[in-house]
């Protein structure tokens, strides 16, 4: 509000209302080897992974597996069009060294860059959050998911959240917050300040990734420890589950990377407007730094945690027979100790058909077992 009235009175634009070009400021943290090496390394990453996600939609034979790669190939777009689209402007900054203010004298492009960080910031949280409810409903409710579910749903839940993240980074121009000029003048993102709207959209951003974080990290635990019960239970070889390990394996890595990435900046934005202290830029930078890992690192999760590079990598890992769970047959007899009296809903609803289809074929294999099973 501050910055807004001032710049009205004087004709400086708002965008420069705080910090206006050039500085002096040149922290080593954004020298242009940093922005050059990272976004280098972030596209062609990316392009890998978009490469090998298209090969193994075109081979996958399961409805579920299909579902979980259109939501990655969402997250690698995501994550390839942020590097590609924030990393050109720094690296022509940081090369040709133009005067930011004489080129966008309107606050165009600057606002551009600021709506472009906010957006490719929340959509690989929002899609992780949306992937891990994908999963738990695929392993927690597998009746609650209709089989006959067309890919175009899934397609549209990704959509959805792009819409969310766009109407998020429309608020600024809409008076709520507002994009501003960063040291060291190659960068713009929403202004983070304890004063009038700022303070609210700050918080929203924080609040929408950290919230987005959460329900990944509740949903995934909850998924994992049916997965546990299913694979270890006493029906365990009734059905293969080797897929479902591996897309909770992938999910479970992209939230962690999600989580280390990003929980730094968000807390620090929210502490930062709520105790009304004055932004540190030296952190701002180092954080912003640690959350564009997250763009780099979620492509080489679903490149290396295949089974077909854990089979090269491993070869003594027979994929083919039954769950990958039997390999440890000490463990998972100790989890099923645990489990057994709890696997009721879960298992018995993934796997009643086919239950009730061998009990009726063949009655005279229920044995009772033996003291030491």
């Amino acid at each position: 509000m501050n910055a807004s009235a001032s710049s009205s009175l004087n004709g400086t634009p708002l965008c420069y209302s705080i910090n206006s070009p050039p500085f002096n400021y040149h922290p080593t943290i954004a020298s242009a080897n940093f922005s050059i090496i990272f976004g280098t390394l972030g596209v062609a990453s990316n392009l890998i992974a978009f490469i090998v996600l298209i090969k193994s939609f075109r081979r996958t034979q399961s409805r579920s597996r299909s579902f979980f790669l259109i939501f990655l190939g969402g997250l690698v777009i995501t994550d390839f069009m942020g590097l590609l689209v924030t990393a050109s402007i720094v690296i022509s900054f940081h090369v040709t060294h133009f005067n930011w203010r004489e080129l966008d004298p309107h606050c165009h492009f600057c606002n551009f860059m600021g709506m472009s960080m906010v957006f490719y910031g929340l959509c690989p949280l929002l899609l992780g959050a949306a992937m891990a409810v994908e999963r738990f409903i695929g392993i927690n409710r597998p009746f609650a998911r209709s089989t006959s579910m067309p890919k175009t749903r899934t397609i549209s839940m990704v959509l959805m959240v792009w819409l969310i993240a766009g109407c998020i980074t429309l608020l600024p121009l809409m008076g709520i917050g507002s994009y501003h000029m960063q040291m060291p003048g190659s960068w713009c993102f929403f202004n983070i300040s304890a004063d009038g709207t700022d303070l609210a959209f700050s918080l929203l951003f924080s609040l929408v990734g950290l919230i987005s974080i959460t329900v990944s990290f509740l949903l995934n635990t909850v998924s994992v420890v049916t997965l546990i019960k299913v694979c270890c239970g006493q029906d365990r070889t009734q059905r293969r589950r080797d897929h479902e390990i591996e897309m909770m394996v992938q999910l479970i890595l992209i939230m962690v990377i999600a989580s280390i990435c990003w929980c730094p900046l968000l807390v620090f934005i929210a502490q930062t407007v709520l105790s009304g202290s004055r932004l540190q830029i030296r952190y701002l930078l180092l954080w912003i730094r640690f959350a564009t890992w997250n763009q780099i690192l979620d492509p080489w999760v679903y490149i290396l945690f295949r089974r077909a590079v854990l089979r090269r990598i491993h070869p003594r890992l027979d994929w083919s027979r039954g769950s990958i769970m039997t390999l440890y047959p000490s463990f998972s007899d100790t989890v099923r100790r645990f489990t057994r009296p709890s696997l009721g809903s879960a298992l018995s609803q993934d796997d009643s058909g086919e239950t009730e289809k061998s009990n009726a074929t063949s009655p005279s294999t229920l044995k009772p077992r033996s003291p030491s099973q």
